[in-house]
């Protein structure tokens, strides 16, 4: 049986499944993802691979938390990797005589839950992670639309300025926090003194669930989706958000993902056997 690797390259953990043209995921394996430096992301990657059976292997989908060359397998920038200029796809070939797929990690996930999972039965598909940063991307009958690439990185007016999205994922809460006049350090911190009841957490988590739900509406008038499918670390706290979510987007289907966490590894998966087979 035809076989691929999947990569799911986050700013947390990086996780490589072997999966099967099932869909089957026969093995995996995660560790965490190493930030600014280079060498130690692809020693990273190497020691991962190096744990697996490439018999049957035809290929290598890969997504990651950037920008891309799609036509080269060219990691341009991971802001919250903080590496760039990577050319894996090159590298896949002379180090395993592999051919590696590379994406955008949002879009692998849109991507698996747009054949495989909650979106499988709807033509427009907008994904949404919201964890260590903030992503979304949008397939339309299956298809990746390349048009549509880091969208947490869209500037929105804030106070007396400009922030982008990102400002909501977990790397930055603490910006968002002393915009806020907060010394709230993480998501965590963020959620455990919400809960608490505590003055200063309630007040600069209602002002993260301002953002996130102006975001949901900003997707949904410029994208015109049929579903949101949501993801990410946060959603661990779904209870203190996503029916706000819901009521901001009343009029769209708004659903957790089927994969959750392993949306990026099947997305990578269903990537890789397309292009082999328009190959």
């Amino acid at each position: 049986m035809k076989k691929v690797l999947a990569f799911d390259i986050g700013g947390t953990n990086t996780r490589l499944a072997l999966v099967n043209e099932k869909f089957e995921i026969e093995k995996s394996l995660v560790k965490p993802t190493p930030v600014n430096d280079e060498n130690k992301f692809l020693e990273n990657i190497y020691s991962l691979m190096a744990e697996f059976p490439l018999d049957d292997v035809i290929a290598v989908g890969a997504g990651v938390p950037g920008v891309v060359d799609v036509k080269t397998a060219t990691i341009i920038t991971l802001p919250n990797v903080g590496i760039g200029n990577i050319p894996l796809g090159k590298i896949f070939k002379e180090k395993y005589g592999l051919d590696l797929y590379l994406r955008n990690d949002a879009q692998m996930a849109c991507l698996a839950e747009a054949s495989l999972g909650n979106g499988k039965d709807y033509e427009r598909v907008f994904f949404v992670t919201i964890s260590t940063g903030l992503g979304g991307s949008l397939c339309v009958n299956k298809v990746i639309q390349d048009y549509l690439t880091e969208v947490g990185h869209t500037l929105f007016k804030y106070k007396d300025g400009y922030q982008e999205f990102e400002i909501a994922g977990g790397t930055n809460i603490h910006k968002l926090a002393k915009l806020n006049n907060s010394n709230i350090q993480g998501g965590k911190d963020l959620f455990q003194r919400a809960r608490s009841g505590d003055e200063e957490g309630v007040r600069v988590f209602n002002e993260w669930k301002y953002i996130i739900t102006s975001y949901f509406k900003l997707m949904n008038d410029s994208y015109l989706p049929d579903i949101f499918v949501v993801t990410g670390g946060f959603m661990k706290e779904k209870d203190m958000f996503f029916e706000d979510i819901k009521k901001a987007v009343p009029d769209v289907i708004v659903s957790e993902c089927h994969f959750n966490e392993q949306a990026g590894l099947f997305g990578s998966a269903v990537y890789a056997f397309q292009q082999v087979k328009y190959k």
